[in-house]
């Protein structure tokens, strides 16, 4: 199993966790609203809601972002279907790990020393670092923008490091409501596990960036 294959039924796995405390929350909308009410502030909000559903903090902050129309009937049954085939994803087995990667921690990227490691990814995806899906500008141009971007609290880029070295990136973008984000390993640092340790990391990282926020995750294909 690829670490690209890791990373889709890794984030199947997720936004099933997700769309489950949703649809509890929904049905148990009348209790999840005096827990909400009763609490001091937004983390006790958070702690409340996932205790009443059983669910994590992740799933704690994606009911306490519910917004009012995602109450409708229509909506309940998105949501619905969306768990029911969440559930039919994970039901096959994933298979043996052929690897296990070494420890990875995520740190901010940096203009000044991480240039090398976004022209190894541009050159590995000719696409801009945004995620909107354009050929790749001039290396520095495209880091300028992304600085702007994360100064302006739309994106946040990580690099990530295992063993001493940049084995790849977390590029995370706001766009229409949710944080598109993407993971990318070098590529010989593929196949051993980093793509679903990298996509674990990630997620307490987005979320304190962008509470409250949906996070969608990609895989481009490398090269792509």
């Amino acid at each position: 199993m690829t670490d690209a294959d890791d990373v889709v039924l890794d984030s199947s796995a997720a936004r099933r966790e997700i769309a489950d405390a949703l649809v509890r929350a929904l049905e148990r909308r009348h209790e999840l609203l005096d827990a909400i009410v009763a609490s001091e502030d937004h983390d006790a909000a958070v702690e409340a809601v996932a205790a009443l559903l059983g669910t994590s903090a992740v799933g704690g902050e994606a009911v306490l972002g519910l917004s009012f129309d995602r109450l409708t009937k229509v909506s309940r049954r998105r949501i619905a279907a969306e768990l029911e085939d969440l559930d039919n994803q994970l039901s096959f087995t994933r298979g043996e790990r052929s690897s296990h990667p070494e420890p990875v921690a995520l740190r901010l990227f940096s203009a000044a020393d991480d240039r090398d490691v976004f022209a190894a990814r541009t050159t590995d995806v000719p696409s801009a670092g945004d995620g909107s899906g354009a050929p790749a500008g001039a290396l520095d141009d495209e880091i300028s923008a992304a600085v702007d971007r994360v100064d302006a609290e739309e994106a946040v880029w990580l690099v990530a490091i295992a063993g001493g070295q940049k084995v790849g990136m977390v590029f995370g973008e706001l766009a229409g409501g949710e944080v598109n984000v993407r993971i990318w390993i070098r590529p010989e640092h593929r196949k051993r596990g980093y793509g679903t340790a990298v996509l674990r990391a990630s997620r307490s990282e987005m979320a304190a960036y962008f509470p409250a926020v949906p996070l969608v995750v990609r895989a481009p294909a490398a090269g792509a």
